[in-house]
């Protein structure tokens, strides 16, 4: 270590959660702050840079409710009123309407129960005529077979993921953080600690400099797992999605339009204004690529801007019952989309109970993105020994390691699709060609 900086808030990583807490932080008035990241920013890997994500807003919790629903009641409203009213983060909300709907039995059921849950009335869709009156003629000529569902046609729709990525970074450098990126001076090799390896003193980058700081924020996504031992707690995961390059016209037709979400199937959401493609995922439990190293069970995540051929095939037949006339249509993009899932599906923020001076903040299981507004708040609450965190609340991001003993790596965790099994990357023999 040939040199040594000092900081106040040290964060690892520059995806999504990492701006967002280093935008909070700086809003706050934190003036000493240092984002590191082995990428370029935006990073072609960071699972926030994308077309779009999903957006819902949320019931008003009750003290009633059990702490799950409390919990994601709560998080959602606190990130649905940054995406309706904060400048910043406006304009990159659509509210459009949300479609949920199955084709098993055991995937409906769980329809039937978000719309049950829902404060508004939503409206039923049984058949293919009742589906395709939620979109303009043309969109949706498919049979959708065995289809069944419900339309929200308001409180949700999707936000311009790399865009507000983008809007996060460009205020937190206006509010004077620093962000040190790519594969030399921005990759961090591993955490530093004192003698004793109980307080962390800040991380070492892949060029031999040592950043040390007051407090460090551990928060590098599926890469987390990678630089310190969070007990089983993560599972670093893979989903897969794709792009369909629309013509100006179809483009045109397909703008506005509530999202589509086959719980079983996949969705997509409205093409992008500027290059006309249309986003596709197809909808299964997840990807991971098992190691096993000391001993432990580990899965670990790497980059690809291809998808399995298994997948593309999911996507085209998800295409074929619900949009048939995009369905033989060559993909213009595909890549792997890689999060971390804690046990419960719920975010792990908090301050480390044996190590002074780390907050980790990981664990997006695939609700991140929409939430992220949240997350700068929260992380900031933590770091700030705020009393704004409900007791509850705070209780449900706590360190847990308890939930991760003889964790089943291979639960699904209430997922669908691709017969309802996590699938092991090294089975994979096919990939795209894009």
């Amino acid at each position: 270590m040939d040199q040594q900086t000092d900081w106040e808030i040290l964060i690892i990583g520059a995806g999504t959660w990492g701006c967002s807490i280093a935008l909070e932080l700086a809003r706050r008035g934190h003036a000493s702050i240092k984002v590191l990241d082995g990428s370029s920013f935006p990073s072609s890997i960071s699972a926030g840079n994308d077309l779009n994500k999903i957006a819902e807003e949320s019931n008003e919790p009750s003290q009633d409710d059990p702490d799950q629903e409390f919990f994601w009641n709560r998080v959602h409203q606190i990130s649905m009123n940054k995406w309706k009213h904060d400048p910043l983060f406006a304009p990159f909300y659509y509210s459009t309407g949300f479609i949920d709907a199955a084709v098993s039995d055991d995937a409906y059921q769980r329809c039937v129960e978000y719309a049950e849950g829902e404060d508004a009335a939503l409206v039923p869709l049984n058949t293919k005529e009742d589906f395709q009156k939620t979109m303009p003629d043309g969109v949706l000529q498919g049979s959708f077979p065995g289809w069944r569902g419900f339309w929200k046609q308001g409180g949700a729709g999707w936000v311009f993921a790399s865009g507000a990525l983008r809007a996060m970074h460009a205020e937190a450098v206006k509010l004077g953080v620093q962000f040190v990126t790519g594969d030399s001076q921005g990759r961090v090799e591993r955490l530093l600690y004192n003698d004793e390896s109980k307080v962390v003193l800040g991380a070492l980058t892949a060029d031999g400099i040592s950043h040390l700081a007051k407090h460090t924020i551990l928060s590098a996504g599926a890469n987390s797992d990678q630089l310190f031992d969070f007990e089983g707690q993560l599972r670093p995961t893979a989903w897969t999605l794709a792009h369909i390059p629309l013509s100006q016209e179809e483009a045109a037709l397909y703008k506005n339009l509530p999202v589509l979400y086959g719980v079983d199937r996949g969705f997509f959401i409205e093409p992008d204004a500027e290059k006309h493609e249309m986003k596709l995922c197809d909808e299964h439990p997840g990807y991971i690529n098992p190691v096993i190293e000391g001993g432990k069970f580990r899965s670990v995540p790497f980059a690809r801007h291809q998808i399995p051929a298994e997948s593309e095939a999911r996507m085209r037949l998800f295409l074929r019952e619900t949009m048939p006339q995009l369905a033989e249509r060559e993909f213009s993009f595909a890549r792997m989309c890689w999060d971390a899932d804690t046990v419960d599906r719920r975010f792990l923020i908090d301050k480390h109970p044996n190590i002074e001076n780390l907050i980790v903040a990981v664990g997006g299981s695939g609700n991140g993105f929409m939430t992220c507004p949240a997350i700068g708040i929260l992380v900031a609450d933590i770091l700030d020994n705020s009393g704004d965190i409900e007791a509850r609340v705070k209780k449900m991001l706590r360190w847990r390691p308890e939930t991760a003993v003889d964790r089943d790596w291979w639960n699904s965790q209430g997922r669908y699709g691709a017969d309802g099994k996590v699938m092991d990357l090294r089975d994979v023999t096919e990939w795209t060609k894009i």
